[in-house]
């Protein structure tokens, strides 16, 4: 079966964006699989546990040779969904762990990472507590989620980090400055989140539409005076798209996964249309004229407004 660098975001799939078809998403769960995607990233604080019991029931009967689950814990929500911090510590840890084990199905988790960055805790503990669950057998690799360079090393010297999740996308490139030389250095790998800028830089989303849950709303990057500006870039990385006979979102999943050999685009696509034309930029070659090219309809640096609200920001290891 063929394989494809690209791996599959379940958030949506738990309203974040809005209400998501139960049905529809798992359809999307087992397409992903048939089309070779093997990785299959979730939270324990995605809809409160909603998404981890989603893909247990979609991955109930499907071989676990065939899939590899990457999971985040730690998230504190309050019972209205809001979040309320990160819990690190060690015995917080195996408690998070053995719901998740639960919740999806399985006996062990391929990658398990904290959320964010603990401030009350030493990332040594926290890696230290994993690395007892990996010699353990219910976790086969430790990764992180973002923090910043010298965090990763920290982590590192501990224990091989696999992984690290963070958001990278022609938006938010805060990570090539320090990060990304980091992880070529030291061989870790990138699974690259928000590709498609939480859908601001798909082609599709417009500032008008206005769903019920969706949190979008609630992003610098998305309210009234940022988001036009933000959609003009759309506009014209859309003509780069066209002349290259692609989608925008095709592109920009393409130009991700042309910043080098280690990193693994996330999809967060919760329906079988948007997941196909996702998939079709695996297939996408960018030259170098067409980087080129998109770097000038989208610069660095061109967005406007943080990429998560002001309170959030606090918690990320690398800014915009």
């Amino acid at each position: 079966m063929q394989t494809r660098n690209l791996g599959l975001g379940a958030m949506s799939m738990s309203g974040s964006y809005g209400p998501a078809d139960r049905g529809e998403s798992i359809a999307t769960v087992h397409a992903a699989l048939d089309a070779g995607v093997t990785l299959i990233d979730t939270s324990d604080h995605y809809g409160a546990g909603h998404n981890e019991m989603l893909l247990g029931e979609a991955l109930k009967d499907v071989p676990r040779d065939r899939y590899r689950l990457s999971v985040k814990f730690g998230v504190l929500l309050s019972p209205d969904g809001r979040p309320g911090g990160q819990d690190s510590r060690p015995a917080a840890i195996r408690n998070f762990l053995a719901h998740s084990l639960a919740r999806l199905g399985t006996d062990h988790v391929d990658v398990y990472r904290p959320a964010r960055l603990d401030p009350a805790v030493p990332i040594e503990e926290t890696v230290g507590a994993i690395k007892e669950l990996i010699e353990a057998g219910w976790v086969r690799q430790l990764g992180l989620s973002e923090v910043d360079a010298e965090t990763v090393r920290r982590a590192h010297a501990v224990h091989p980090v696999a992984d690290l999740q963070i958001e990278y996308s022609l938006l938010s490139r805060a990570v090539e400055a320090e990060v990304l030389p980091t992880l070529k250095e030291l061989g870790i790998g990138m699974t690259a989140y928000g590709v498609l800028s939480r859908g601001l830089i798909s082609g599709y989303y417009s500032a008008e539409r206005k769903t019920p849950g969706d949190f979008r709303g609630l992003h610098p990057r998305f309210t009234a005076g940022n988001v036009e500006h933000n959609l003009s870039l759309v506009e014209a990385l859309r003509k780069v798209a066209d002349a290259k006979g692609c989608t925008v979102a095709q592109l920009a999943i393409a130009w991700v996964a042309a910043q080098g050999d280690l990193i693994v685009p996330l999809i967060g696509a919760r329906t079988r249309e948007r997941l196909a034309e996702a998939i079709g930029a695996a297939d996408l070659t960018l030259s170098a004229e067409d980087l080129a090219e998109i770097e000038a309809a989208v610069p660095a640096g061109s967005a406007r407004g943080d990429r998560y609200p002001s309170a959030a920001m606090s918690s990320l290891g690398v800014g915009n």
